[in-house]
């Protein structure tokens, strides 16, 4: 597959086009913000016009659907599309019926890993639907990846991402409130995370985020906006299942706040904002 379409070019895509551009790829690209990259082009449509392989990385499900019901005019049969994107259930499930429509194949292929891994070619994509297609693009893949794991069928994969996704937003709560009760009762905050980072509960989530909190430095890798966006993706999968979900349900409501206080751009280990006083 020589022709790849790029949509979204913002922490994560703008990284992986470069890398596919590196590998030879022929890539077009499509941003709602201009990047002045090569390649670039003004609407979606001009950019998966010809295109072998269609990868999304945008933003949330009102740009996903926006932009894939833009970009399907250009769409050519046998393309296939893969959808990177952190969306819910339903919008992953309405990608494949469009994609069916239009005589094209679909993946499932969201990723773990942000700015660093992506720079790095380092992201881990989970993947759903037909094996034998994922292992059609596996080289393609491997460009901007460490590997993968299938989880099945259309879906699973959406599925798997927002789990993993509320266990992490879930740490980062747990390891605000940790530092800040350590701290105001005269632990130094070097001495703590140490000992956190090296306890059983210590994991690379916890020595990847600790190190940016104790120095103040929330620079986004995955804000806080799309962290709180992904958690309002795995309630509703919560209500649809009858399942109740008590801990992302009220670390949901605290980043929603802060949100609104003024932190969505920065980084979600900005959680430990709310105890900056105590730190």
């Amino acid at each position: 597959m020589e022709s790849v379409a790029v949509l979204g070019l913002g922490i994560v895509g703008s990284r992986v086009r470069g890398l596919l551009v590196d590998a030879g790829y022929s890539v077009s690209c499509w941003s709602r913000t201009q990047r002045g990259l090569s390649g670039e082009v003004e609407t979606p449509e001009a950019a998966v016009e010809g295109a072998d392989l269609v990868s999304l990385y945008l933003k949330d499900v009102a740009m996903v659907r926006d932009v894939f019901a833009r970009a399907m005019a250009g769409l050519k049969t046998g393309a296939i599309v893969m959808n990177h994107s952190t969306i819910d259930l339903p919008t992953t499930l309405w990608l494949a019926e469009q994609c069916a429509s239009k005589g094209c194949d679909f993946l499932d292929a969201p990723f773990t890993g942000s700015k660093d891994a992506s720079a790095a070619g380092q992201l881990l994509y989970y993947t759903g639907g037909d094996e034998g297609l994922v292992e059609k693009v596996s080289d393609f893949l491997a460009v901007s990846s460490k590997g993968r794991i299938h989880c099945g069928e259309i879906g699973t994969a959406m599925v798997t991402k927002l789990g993993t996704n509320l266990i992490s937003a879930c740490t980062v709560q747990a390891m605000s409130e940790a530092l800040a009760i350590a701290v105001k009762h005269g632990v130094k905050a070097e001495v703590f995370t140490e000992a956190a980072i090296k306890n059983g509960s210590g994991s690379p989530l916890m020595a990847m985020k600790y190190p940016g909190m104790l120095a103040g430095d929330f620079e986004p890798h995955f804000t806080m906006a799309n962290m709180w966006k992904d958690s309002r993706y795995a309630l509703a999968l919560a209500e649809s299942a009858g399942v109740e979900l008590p801990a992302i349900s009220a670390v949901s409501a605290r980043m929603g706040e802060m949100c609104a206080d003024g932190f969505a751009d920065l980084d979600f280990s900005a959680l430990a904002k709310a105890y900056e006083e105590k730190l």
